[in-house]
């Protein structure tokens, strides 16, 4: 048979799966039946009760509490209406007839076509209601199901992972270049554009010519007023307020979907445990939560604590290709094929996430519009206490999240994204090309790609608490990184001026020149014009022109950022903290020294990832989340008996 031909019935095969899908379920949950003899009479009694709750299988609710192992019921399935459990272990690359490229489509629906003896199959992993539809189709489609083969998610994954290697690190490196190069920071992206140098380049000539000369007030002025534009959008932040949803979101957990939960993880041994112990205190049904730790090749002791920590929850551990930049968005590309969910979430080592954060994310995704892509949760500082760089980080954040991010998004502008408590439409992510893996603020320049692809973003107040560096070295390198990714962002998406105006009109156009270009120029400028205004003030030649120009430019920034973080502190009920804003202008001076310290780099080392120590906070803000009460369905001793019963029965290849 040829290999195009198989294509072409593994193809056809799916397709008639999928469409018998379809078909209404029966009520019970026949699922079980293969069960019921290890079972107590409670226990299925109760997971056939949770089964009707959130509409997924009575199976997935065994798995997911840990009652039964997703292997042991896979076999017992496959053995009660007489398919074969493939284990893929010594099944080689040839025997799926797709391209690796389609195979990685393909592995996200937990379907594989699969040559067996010769004849082509279907190897299905069976997810939310999938089993109980393969027992009823035994029964109205026998010759459907005889196409079959069973296996487990963990054994269609390792499938992949060792025969698609090269094909997943293509896919985690080089996904957003192969589709968009011109929108890639990365070496096989298209080259900055001369305009776009020549842009910063006279930036940065008409700040040196400021310092001094007879240009130095024409030259000011020009700075001025670009500094004036930034101030000016921030201002509208503190105008506009911040508005609650007036609903609360009361969706059932019937109507939930499967949501995706990536987190990004090197060298966090002393986070995992707390990390674990947030995402279980999430307000949403275990079983419809897909979680999914990334970690590096190298970092053997991270993944050891997720293997100690994890047990009893459904995580699946990924460990991310060997190749490329190594870099938060290429950790989060190597997970993405692999998501199930609808909605796709990403947490970092330190988040501590409000529980009905999720909840909140889909209400927002529901009313807001089919063409939000991407919905933004509030960041706050957890170690607020921790020393004056913690509280500026805490005034920063409550500007940012709770203040101004909202205001764009009202406005319906580009989001420059925060770099965790993202919430995506899961196919609009992999549309978009995911993340952009030589980009170290992968963030903010997605935020940006979605606009140009015509969706939009919101912000919404449910809280994520996250660790502030509280040290000025590891403060320094973070702002560094930040700054960096900002101007690769910039550099990146002004390529092709034109084409940007066109794809987010001239309100997206001069909202994205001020977000990230604003801030980094900002920043840039800021101690050049402070010389300049001591220059001119106490110079022989002294210019009350120039004086008042650079004086009421300095204050304005500080006092618009000001009132920003104040206004955010307030809402918080965290003005305790505003006293930290009477150092405003040593932070900003931080703030330049970072920023210049990041354009060499960019020159330099433009991919390295400077890395943000975790687990340092000696204080915290976060109020503790009441234990929540857990139905035990049967004690350990039970399931392992269950396990290691079914095991002796089922144990075949």
């Amino acid at each position: 048979m040829g290999l195009e031909l198989r294509r072409r019935r593994a193809f056809d095969g799916l397709e008639a799966v999928r469409a018998a899908y379809a078909h209404p379920l029966a009520p019970s949950c026949t699922e079980l039946d293969c069960m019921r003899g290890w079972l107590s009479p409670a226990t299925v009694a109760f997971a056939e009760q949770r089964s009707r709750i959130l509409g997924i299988g009575a199976d997935r609710v065994l798995i997911s509490a840990g009652t039964i192992d997703e292997e042991i019921y896979g076999r017992a399935l496959a053995d009660s209406i007489g398919l074969a459990f493939e284990t893929l272990t010594g099944a080689t690359r040839t025997s799926c007839p797709l391209d690796d490229e389609r195979l990685l489509g393909f592995v996200a629906a937990g379907m594989m076509p699969f040559i067996v003896d010769g004849e082509l199959r279907l190897v299905v992993a069976p997810r939310e209601l999938a089993a109980r539809r393969i027992i009823d189709l035994k029964q109205s489609r026998p010759e459907l199901v005889a196409r079959l083969c069973l296996t487990t998610e963990e054994r269609l994954r390792t499938f992949v992972e060792r025969h698609c290697a090269a094909a997943l690190g293509k896919y985690t490196v080089h996904a957003l270049a192969k589709t968009r190069p011109d929108l890639s920071a990365g070496p096989e992206g298209e080259r900055i554009s001369a305009a776009a140098w020549l842009v910063l380049a006279g930036l940065a000539g008409v700040s040196l010519l400021a310092i001094g000369g007879p240009l130095a007030l024409p030259c000011g002025l020009v700075v001025s007023v670009l500094f004036w534009a930034w101030i000016g959008l921030r201002a509208y932040g503190v105008a506009a307020g911040h508005k609650e949803p007036s609903t609360k979101p009361a969706a059932s957990d019937l109507q939930l979907p499967t949501y995706t939960v990536i987190v990004a993880l090197y060298r966090e041994v002393v986070a995992v445990e707390g990390l674990l112990r947030s995402l279980g205190e999430l307000d949403y049904p275990r079983e419809k939560l897909d979680v999914k730790f990334v970690v590096e090749p190298d970092d053997a002791e991270t993944r050891r604590a997720i293997e100690l920590h994890s047990r009893g929850q459904n995580v699946d551990i990924i460990v991310a290709p060997d190749t490329g930049p190594r870099t938060k968005p290429k950790a989060l590309n190597a997970a993405l094929p692999f998501a199930r969910g609808n909605f796709t979430v990403i947490f970092d080592a330190e988040d501590r996430p409000e529980p009905d954060q999720l909840r909140r994310a889909l209400h927002a995704f529901r009313t807001e519009g089919r063409d939000v892509a991407c919905v933004q949760a509030a960041l706050t500082i957890d170690n607020a206490a921790d020393g004056w760089l913690a509280g500026m980080f805490t005034a920063e954040y409550c500007a940012q999240f709770d203040m101004f991010l909202p205001a764009l998004g009202r406005l319906g502008l580009p989001l420059p994204l925060g770099g965790t408590s993202n919430h995506f439409r899961t196919a609009v992510l992999r549309a978009v090309g995911s993340w952009d893996p030589y980009n170290v603020t992968e963030d903010a320049d997605l935020g940006i790609r979605l606009a140009r692809h015509g969706y939009r973003a919101v912000a919404i107040g449910a809280t994520t608490y996250e660790e502030a560096p509280a040290r000025l070295g590891g403060w320094i390198k973070q702002r560094t990184r930040w700054f960096k990714g900002w101007m690769q962002t910039w550099l990146v998406h002004m390529r092709h001026p034109a084409r940007l105006y066109r794809e987010l009109g001239l309100p997206g156009f001069l909202a994205m020149q001020l977000t990230v270009g604003g801030s980094v120029f900002a920043s840039l400028v800021h101690p050049l014009m402070l010389a300049s205004l001591l220059k001119t003030t106490f110079a022989q030649e002294a210019s009350s022109a120039g004086v008042v120009l650079f004086s009421a430019t300095a204050m304005l920034g500080y006092g618009v950022s000001g009132a920003l973080s104040v206004a955010g502190l307030a809402r918080r009920k965290l003005t305790r903290h505003a006293w930290v804003l009477l150092i405003l202008p040593l932070h900003w001076l931080l703030l330049s020294a970072a920023a210049w310290r990041a354009l060499f780099q960019l020159i330099r080392r433009p991919y390295y990832w400077e890395k943000t120590e975790h687990g340092l906070a000696r204080r915290t803000r976060r109020p503790t989340t009441p234990k929540r009460s857990r139905t035990v369905i049967v004690g350990p001793r039970r399931a392992a008996a269950v396990n290691t019963a079914a095991a002796r029965g089922w144990n075949r290849n």
